[in-house]
C-alpha cells in the first residue's frame, strides 16, 4: 500500500454560540481543514488540523512530492520526512504532519482491520469521560443561545450541558473577566455540583501573583488541577510552591524538550496531551509514557476539533492507562459535525471509542461540501481577536479584562 494522493478541504462548522477566551473569542464557528490520504488500493485515510483557507491547503498538497509513494504503515518514517527536527527550525510542520499522521494511521488501521488505538498497544477502556467546557458566551442573535457571563448564567449553562450530556467534572474558561470573578463564578459551581471535580483555566494571562491570590481563594474546593494560570515554566513552578492543587498545562509543555525541562524542574503536575499539538497521535502517546514513567498526571487536551480529531482523542484516552483526569472537549459546543451519523453522542458524561477499522469515523460528502461553502461564504476570523471589543487586544498580564456586566450579541 503506497500514498497516491492528498487533498485538503476547508470547512467551517457553526457554534450554538461565541465561545469568548482571554485572548479574544470563536466567532460563532470553527474553521478546520479536513485532510483526504488516498492509497493505490483505493482506501482512504481522514486527517484534520485548525484553521484553514489557501495556505493551509497549499501547505498538505505541497508535501506530496515527499508523500506519494510512501507506505502509510511506516509511521516513524513519516516523522522523519515531514518532522525532520533541523528542517522544523525554519518550518513547524507539527501540526500539518498531526493530519497526515491521523491519516495514515486510519489508512493502517483499515488495511489491517484494526483500530487506530491497536498501533499504539490497544485500548484499556473504551468510553473516555469528558469535562464539560464552560466558556463565557456572547448571545448569538440569530438563535437566542449563549450570553453568559455571570455566575448564575454560568451555573444554569453547567446545568443545562449536565442534564444534556451528563458530566461529572466542570471546567470554566476563565480570563476573560478579572480574577475575582473567575473566583466567584467557579465557587457557584462548587456549590452547584457539591459532587463533581472542577478545574480553572486562564489561558495564562494572570501574573503569577494573580495566579496565587486566586489559587490560595479556590484551593479548598475539590479540584482536579489548575490551569495555566500564569504563562511559563518558571511562572507556574512559582505558583506551584505557593498553591496547593496540582497544576496543569498544554502551553508550555508540548514537545519533549518542554516535557524534559518540567520534569527537572518539577514546574507542572499534569500534562493535558493535544494529538495536534504534539505532532500526532503516535508523538501525545509517547509523551503520555513518559509521564507514566515519572508518575505525572495526563489528560487529553481539546483544540476545537470536529468529529476526525475527535476520534484521534478517543483512541489517545483509550490507550493511556494513566488517564488520570476526564478528557476537555469544545465538542458539546458544535452545532453539527462533517462525519458520517452526526455529532458523536456522550453518555453520562462519556463518549464511546469507536470500534471500525482505523479511526472509526465517515466523512459525510454532502456535510463535506455544505460547510467548505460556508467557509467560502463567510471566510475565516482571527482568533485572537475578540468580535464584541474590536479595538482590544490582550498583553498579559495588563489589566485589561472585560466587564461581566456588559452583554453583547454576535
Amino acid at each position: 500500500m503506497k500514498i497516491a494522493d492528498i487533498k485538503a478541504t476547508t470547512v467551517t462548522v457553526p457554534l450554538e454560540a461565541p465561545l469568548r477566551h482571554a485572548n479574544g473569542a470563536h466567532w460563532g464557528r470553527f474553521v478546520r481543514t479536513i485532510v483526504e490520504v488516498t492509497a493505490d488500493n483505493g482506501l482512504v485515510g481522514l486527517g484534520e488540523m485548525g484553521g484553514g483557507g489557501e495556505s493551509a491547503e497549499n501547505a498538505f498538497t505541497s508535501l506530496k512530492s515527499y508523500l506519494v509513494g510512501h507506505d502509510p504503515l511506516q509511521l516513524e518514517q513519516l516523522r522523519w520526512k515531514i518532522m525532520n527536527p533541523v528542517a522544523s527550525l525554519y518550518n513547524n510542520r507539527y501540526q500539518i504532519h498531526a493530519a497526515i499522521e491521523f491519516a495514515c494511521m486510519d489508512l493502517a488501521g483499515k488495511f489491517l482491520g484494526i483500530r487506530a488505538c491497536d498501533l499504539l498497544g490497544g485500548a484499556v477502556r473504551d468510553e473516555i469521560p469528558f469535562a464539560s467546557y464552560l466558556f463565557y458566551r456572547y448571545k448569538n442573535k440569530k438563535t437566542g443561545a449563549g450570553g453568559e457571563s455571570s455566575a448564575e448564567q454560568m451555573v444554569k449553562h453547567a446545568q443545562d450541558l449536565t442534564k444534556k450530556h451528563g458530566f461529572k467534572s466542570h471546567k470554566l474558561k476563565g480570563g476573560v473577566f478579572p480574577p475575582e470573578h473567575d473566583v466567584e463564578v467557579y465557587k457557584a459551581l462548587a456549590e452547584a455540583f457539591p459532587e463533581a471535580s472542577l478545574r480553572l483555566d486562564p489561558n495564562s494571562v494572570w501574573s503569577v501573583e494573580e495566579s496565587i491570590k486566586a489559587g490560595k481563594a479556590i484551593e479548598h474546593l475539590n479540584n482536579d488541577y489548575f490551569e495555566d494560570p500564569t504563562f511559563g515554566l518558571e511562572g507556574m513552578r512559582r505558583v506551584r510552591q505557593f498553591v496547593n492543587i496540582p497544576t496543569s498545562t498544554n502551553t508550555v509543555v508540548i514537545n519533549f524538550e518542554q516535557l524534559a525541562s518540567n520534569i527537572r524542574t518539577e514546574a507542572v503536575d499534569v500534562i493535558l496531551l493535544d494529538t495536534t499539538f504534539w505532532g500526532g497521535l503516535r508523538q501525545a502517546y509517547k509523551a503520555g509514557q513518559v509521564l507514566e514513567t515519572f508518575q505525572l498526571g495526563a489528560s487529553v487536551h481539546s483544540s476545537g476539533e470536529l468529529g476526525i480529531q475527535l476520534a484521534t482523542m478517543l483512541h489517545l484516552g483509550a490507550s493511556l492507562p494513566n488517564l488520570n483526569f476526564a478528557a476537555d472537549a469544545h465538542y458539546h459546543h458544535l452545532t453539527d459535525d462533517i462525519i458520517k451519523g452526526g455529532l458523536m453522542k456522550y453518555k453520562d458524561g462519556k463518549i464511546k471509542l469507536p470500534s471500525a477499522p482505523g479511526l472509526g469515523v465517515e466523512l459525510d460528502y454532502d456535510k463535506l461540501k455544505q460547510y467548505s461553502e460556508l467557509y467560502k461564504e463567510l471566510g475565516g476570523y482571527q482568533y485572537d481577536r475578540d468580535p464584541g471589543r474590536p479595538d482590544w487586544y490582550t498583553i498579559m498580564p495588563e489589566k485589561n479584562y472585560a466587564d461581566p456586566n456588559i452583554e453583547t450579541e454576535l
